[in-house]
């Protein structure tokens, strides 16, 4: 019979990362990509393959200081592979894709998380509904990417893991964790759907895995080669906020209109190093 059971911010760090602030952890995913317009039937547009390292830090107030790196890639859904431009059939247009590159992902874990309890396993479940103004509304530049003054999406996750490696005090990190998520969401900018109607939903399942060479081959040679930022997370905190597809896209707007390859190479890997 399944319970309700609750579970300390502390233990919590162990599905999400690890207790122990000099160890990253690592989540990858894999999944499609569908548009679900009014009176059409689904359309698969991509598949996707996705990736996030983290690292969780004490804070002095007892919470958890949660800071990751996330990428995820637009693959073609016949072959797999990385897709650079795609051909609207909405519109006819031929548009640069921009991978996910959001660097930093953060949060702060505090309180009680609470799951559902099954015999041998414990899953997490947030249901969330992320409402805000979209940056992009008020510049005349992105009327035709995203002119909705409201960015609104629907973010459903379950996490699963081991219930002995919970309650187990000399455990650091979960030793497995299943992940299930989908998304409802608006258009992404670089598609230049401008106000049509219609979302996107995106249907994926992954797992943690033990270190950098367990991801996805496609994965670490992006990251080998040109995105190297991507291979830890940050020693601490950053002092800014996170990254969305609606801002990266804002930042990168001139690269995107040239053409270029994305996700861009981070200036910061470079000037400072990987952390």
């Amino acid at each position: 019979m399944t319970s309700v059971r609750e579970f300390d911010a502390k233990t919590f760090v162990k599905v999400r990362a690890s207790l122990e602030p000099s160890e990253q952890s690592w989540l990858t995913w894999s999944g499609s990509l569908y548009a679900l317009v009014p009176g059409q039937k689904r359309k698969r547009l991509f598949n996707i393959v996705g990736m996030s390292v983290s690292r969780c830090i004490p804070s002095k107030d007892g919470g958890w200081e949660f800071t990751s790196r996330e990428l995820t890639y637009y693959l073609d859904p016949s072959t797999n592979g990385v897709l650079q431009q795609w051909e609207n059939p909405w519109t006819g247009e031929a548009v640069p894709v921009m991978h996910v590159a959001n660097n930093p992902v953060q949060s702060y874990f505090e309180g009680q998380f609470p799951a559902y309890v099954d015999r041998d396993f414990a899953t997490f479940v947030f249901d969330i509904f992320p409402t805000y103004p979209n940056p992009l509304a008020e510049d005349e530049r992105f009327v035709g990417y995203s002119p909705n003054p409201t960015y609104q999406a629907v973010e459903l996750f379950k996490l699963t893991v081991p219930l002995a490696d919970l309650l187990n005090p000399a455990i650091n990190s979960v030793s497995q964790l299943y992940l299930c998520w989908d998304r409802i969401g608006p258009w992404l900018p670089w598609m230049k759907m401008g106000d049509r109607p219609g979302h996107l939903i995106y249907s994926a399942w992954g797992s943690k895995v033990s270190d950098f060479t367990q991801l996805p081959q496609l994965l670490q040679d992006e990251i080998n080669t040109r995105v190297p930022l991507y291979r830890n997370a940050p020693q601490s905190l950053l002092d800014r906020e996170d990254m969305t597809s609606w801002r990266y896209f804002q930042q990168h707007f001139d690269a995107y209109l040239t053409g270029e390859i994305f996700p861009l190479p981070d200036l910061e890997s470079q000037e400072s190093g990987n952390d």
